[in-house]
Formats: structure tokens, sequence, C-alpha cells
């Protein structure tokens, strides 16, 4: 996976768990609704009578509370009547459109001065609704929203009582059933309780009773001249399949986030573990093996892609070249770095190394560039992909140059699943955060946005898991890399050199090149100036082009052609169920 992308991947699960933490963030006033009740009274002629009783409990200060009731086409409600407990309270009734609106104002005072603080207040509401109850030819029908989406809050307990007109073959349905503890049905009567409906959650009633317990014209009701029983209970059979099917999509969902770690596990049990070679060293004072420095840096200074160099390789690289005397060097003003560039002895170089010459050279003038200003040239975006493309090309090149001993050292196969789990959580991740509208409830909606979170992160850890981690050294690749592995020790630790410096300037000079290859340059040369006082005698070009910032430099240039080679891209950019009647909220 290239830098941009992982980038891309950062700021999107950077995103999401900013959305995730505004949503879910606590807020210092509050307020809940305990316990609920519905009695309802289904009349013989139609006419549907409602009690509402809430309580509240509020946390702070609050003006009071809003009950909105919709109203379908030809529905109506009369004799509506408010009242509190633990309260005085003010109510404004309004009319829109298909909706009763009430504002229900709390005191606690009689004189209305003070506002409802921290306090528990039980809110009873009353009213008749006319044709809610319908009538078929072969059926009467109620069909009611006893806890609507349109709350801000969930309720703790919910308690229903239905009295129908008539005691036989009467059959309800409360859904979903999740939230239903009891219910029953004795004689003309409903009971049932739910609990914990959380908030964006629908709870409806749906009953069924004969014709005959109906006034033939009973004048509240709606009259439909068909027969609706076969159809009212299919419908309802597809909604609950509905309700079913999501249900078993975030199942699924779960199983997803479930069994990314599972692979992860599975994958270094497996894949990971390493095996057990015989070396027992602590640090290694020689090179350990012949593989030129952008190779080491390839196989053993990486640990995400192994076989993949980096930047420092590429200077270590530069090193190299210098150092054969390719590249020369010189100081101008004691400011400047030159490189000066030996076209005519270009051929004693490997085929990476001279991806590293034309990189650098392509931009200098009669074979001289000025490292120093090298940065300035590549803010120019012509230049900088020029450069990039060389740089790339160079990696490519390493990269087949070792493709036989990432083979022979190394089993890539848990690497390349825990890629394919990254890529497979980062997509799914996405679809399963922005599918998650789709769900039906908001509690479904929520949880599904939670687990696409996790998915997205168990992507991202999978991309940077470390490839050592959860790939597998052979026993020889093992050895190598144990070995490296403590020669960086040793090249790190001035102590270790200090008891054991090398006896040869020629040493000293590799020392500092498989340095750079591992990352602990400025550590050999730090060492190298307290072990050789007189090291500016030996005028070494790789020393010069240490001792005059040229790993920062190059750090530097490289950098800018990353960046300029594509500045927008790093600059960022702009960028059935649920149809009773009643609810609201």
């Amino acid at each position: 996976m290239d830098r941009n992308t992982k980038i891309i991947c950062i700021i999107f699960v950077v995103i999401i768990l900013g959305l995730a933490i505004y949503t879910f963030a606590p807020i210092h006033r509050s307020y809940s609704i305990e316990n609920a009740s519905y009695d309802l009274t289904v009349h013989d002629y139609g006419k549907l009578h409602v009690d509402e009783v809430y309580d509240y409990s509020f946390k702070g200060e609050y003006n009071g509370t809003y009950r909105n009731i919709p109203l379908k086409f030809g529905e109506n409600i009369s004799r509506l009547k408010v009242s509190a407990e633990g309260a005085y309270p003010v109510v404004e009734q309004s009319d829109t459109s298909g909706e009763k609106n009430l504002k229900i104002y709390l005191y606690m005072d009689s004189k209305h001065t003070q506002k409802v603080k921290d306090c528990d207040v039980r809110i009873k509401i009353s009213y008749d609704m006319d044709n809610v109850v319908r009538l078929y030819r072969d059926i009467g029908t109620l069909q009611y929203k006893l806890w609507d989406k349109q709350w801000d809050v969930g309720v703790k307990n919910l308690y229903v009582t239905v009295h129908l007109p008539g005691d036989k073959n009467n059959t309800f349905y409360l859904d979903p059933e999740k939230f239903t503890r009891t219910s029953s049905l004795e004689a003309d009567t409903i009971t049932a309780k739910a609990t914990d409906i959380p908030k964006g959650e629908i709870y409806e009633l749906l009953v069924l009773m004969p014709r005959d317990d109906f006034y033939p014209h009973a004048l509240w009701a709606q009259h439909i001249d068909a027969n609706g029983k076969d159809e009212i209970i299919s419908n309802h059979n597809e909604s609950i399949s509905s309700l079913n099917f999501w249900d078993m999509m975030l199942n699924i969902y779960v199983i997803i986030a479930l069994a990314g770690p599972a692979i992860l596990i599975g994958t270094y049990i497996i894949c990971g573990r390493e095996p057990k070679v015989d070396y027992d060293g602590i640090y290694e004072r020689e090179i350990p093996s012949d593989n030129p420095p952008e190779a080491v840096n390839a196989l053993f200074a990486q640990t995400s892609e192994i076989g993949t160099p980096d930047m420092q390789g590429f200077e270590a690289s530069i090193l190299n070249i210098i150092d054969k005397k390719v590249i020369d060097i010189k100081a101008q003003d004691n400011e400047d770095l030159i490189l000066i560039f030996k076209e005519d002895r270009k051929h004693e170089l490997s085929s990476s190394e001279q991806k590293v010459f034309d990189a650098l050279s392509a931009f200098a003038a009669d074979n001289v560039l000025n490292l120093s200003t090298f940065r300035n040239r590549l803010t120019n975006q012509s230049n900088a992909k020029s450069f990039m493309k060389k740089f790339n090309d160079w990696k490519k090149q390493v990269e087949e140059e070792n493709r036989e001993d990432v083979k022979r050292y190394f089993n890539t196969k848990g690497s390349k699943i825990t890629g394919w789990v990254g890529s497979a959580g980062f997509f799914l991740a996405l679809i399963m955060f922005f599918s998650a509208a789709l769900f039906p409830t908001y509690d479904m909606r929520v949880w599904a946005m939670r687990i696409a979170v996790v998915v997205g992160i168990i992507g991202i850890v999978s991309f940077f898991l470390p490839a050592d981690y959860v790939g597998q050294w052979t026993p020889e690749g093992r050895v190598l890399h144990l070995k490296w592995k403590n020669f960086k020790k040793f090249l790190e630790d001035n102590s270790l050199i200090e008891q054991h410096p090398p006896q040869s300037i020629v040493i000293w000079k590799k020392y500092l090149i498989y340095g750079a290859a591992l990352g602990v340059a400025d550590n050999v040369y730090k060492a190298m100036k307290l072990q050789v006082p007189n090291i500016n005698e030996y005028n070494d070009n790789i020393f010069m082009y240490h001792s005059f910032n040229g790993f920062s430099l190059m750090h530097s240039a490289v950098k800018a052609g990353q960046y300029w080679s594509n500045p927008s891209s790093s600059s960022g950019g702009s960028g059935g169920f649920g149809g009773g009647s009643g609810g609201g909220g």
C-alpha cells in the first residue's frame, strides 16, 4: 500500500472516530423518561380514547417539554386534556399539517416564575381520536404506534392496556417483539409491558377484531369497502421479515468485526512465529553479509514491507557510489555541498546504483549539482514529478534485484493475509458506515456505525502490522536478520565501539554506509569522531558528505519531491411496520 493510501485510511478512521465521539459524548443537561403508559379504549362506534402518562426525570433546568401527535388524512383529535404532577403546567396547542403540537411549559411554582430543575414530573395527556379504527368488510383493525422514532430519548418501561369492544376472536401483535417482556389477552383486555426502548425506535400495536363487534355504521371509524384481513396479515409478515433481515445483517456485521482479530491471531500463530535457530549472539562487530547497502535496507531494516527500500536505503546507496568515486564531493565556500558526476564511470555501478546516479544527475548542470539548493528545485511540480518517477524506478529496481532473496529469507504468506484483511476491512468499513443509514431503526443504525468504526480500525491496524510480525523468516533469513539487528545495536552503542574500534578507516567507511542503510549513520559518525580525532585529515568524500549535512539535505529534497509531485492530494480537499397512527414524540 502506498503512502497516500495509508494517509487516506488514517484520515477516514480519524473522521469516523470524531463523529462517534461527537455523537456519543455526554452532556451536562439531560432528561429521561423512566416510565410511560398507554391506556387505549376502542369503542364500538369507532372512536379511540387515549390516556398517556409519562414520568420525566429532569437533570438541569428546562422550560418544559413537547408532545407532537401525528395525524393521518381524515384523523382528528378532540377532548384534549393535559395535567401534571410535580410541576405546574401551562399548555399551548397548535395544529400544523398532519400534526397536533403541544408545548407543555413546566414551572416549580404556581405563579409560573421558576422553571423546572432537577426534579421528577408526571405528565398526563388524554384525548379522543376519530378515524383511527379501520373497518373492512371482514374485520376491524387498530394499528397504533405506542412509541415513535420522533422521541428525543428512549423509555425504560412502557406499559400498555387496550380495552376492546368484544371479548372473542381478537388477535394482537406487538412489534418489534424484542422489546416486549410480557403480554396477554384476557377477555376484552390486552395488557403488555415493554422495556428499554431506545431513542429512534418504533414500538407498535396491531389489533385485529371481529367486524361484528362494531356498529354497522360506526360514525367515528374509517370504513373500507373491501376485505382486509389477508392483506393486513401479509403486510405485517413482510414487515417482520424485513426487520429480521436487517437483524441478520447486523449479526453479519458483528461476525465480520470478530473475524478480523480472529484471522490476525490465527495468522500470527500459523505464519508469524519464528523458527528456532542456532544463534544467540548479543551484538555483531563484523558486517554480517555481503549484501549491498540498499539491499540490507530493503531486507533487514524494514518491518512493514520487506524487500522494499526506503529513503535511508537511497541515501546509503549515494554514500556507496561516493565511496566508489563515481560521484565526487566538494564544499563550496564552506557552505554549499556540491556533487560532481563522473558519467564515464557510471558503467561501474550496479543497475540500482545507476538509477540513483540518473535520479540526481538529471538535475545537474555540466555534471554538477548543488545539493544545498536541490530541495528548492523540487518545489517545481514538473521537477518533483520527474524526480519522484526516478526515485520510484530505483525502488522497483531494488525490489527486482532482491526478489529471490526475499523468497529465500522470508515467508510473506502472513503479511499477504494481513494485507488482504486490511484492504477488506477498509472497504467493508466504508460500505458498512454509509449503509448504516439503510437500517430501519435508530438503534440498528448506531450499532452499524459503531461496528463500521471497529472494522475500519482493524483494517488500519492490519495495514500497519510489521511484516516480520505476521510473516516468518526462514531459518537462514532469521539468522541474518538477527545478525543485522545486532550489528545495528553495535553501531548505536558508543561504548561497544569504544571497546572494539575498527583498526582501518576502510571499515569505518563501511560502518557509515551500512549505518545509513540501518538508520543510525549519525551514531556511527559521532563514535568515529571520538575514536578518530584526526578524522578531518582523511579528507574522505563520504565523511565530507556527512559533515556538510548531506543526509539532511537529501532527506529534505526527497520530502519536497514527494509533496510537490502531487500537492493537491497532500494538502487535502474540500470537500408494513411503522405505518400505524399515533406515535410522535
